[in-house]
């Protein structure tokens, strides 16, 4: 009889690189670059206080918190889904750059 070798089992260990992303809650749909704001169309709730991450293009990716935001010019703490909202930017964002609550 034949002697059958098991197979060697080689377990490959990949690196987890992955920031976690967080929920999606909406898109940049403007941004106006002489006073760094951008405005999201929210798919989910945003609350004064929240973290969100902003992601888009090749470099930018970056997390900030949400110290205030506004609706029509008017001061909010909340927002809901549906809402476009105005948020101060610390760095330059585009138009289509996904917002994630972290």
């Amino acid at each position: 009889m034949k002697k059958i070798k098991p197979k060697s089992k080689i377990k490959k260990v990949l690196p987890k690189i992955k920031k976690t992303e967080g929920k999606l809650i909406g898109k940049f749909s403007h941004y106006f670059s002489d006073i760094n704001v951008g405005v999201i169309k929210l798919s989910a709730p945003l609350n004064e206080g929240d973290e969100v991450r902003i992601i888009g293009g090749e470099n930018t990716d970056f997390n900030q918190m949400v110290k205030s935001m506004q609706i029509e010019h008017k001061e909010v703490k909340k927002a809901k889904k549906g809402n476009s909202v105005g948020l101060k930017m610390k760095e330059k964002i585009r138009e289509g750059y996904k917002v994630y609550k972290v």
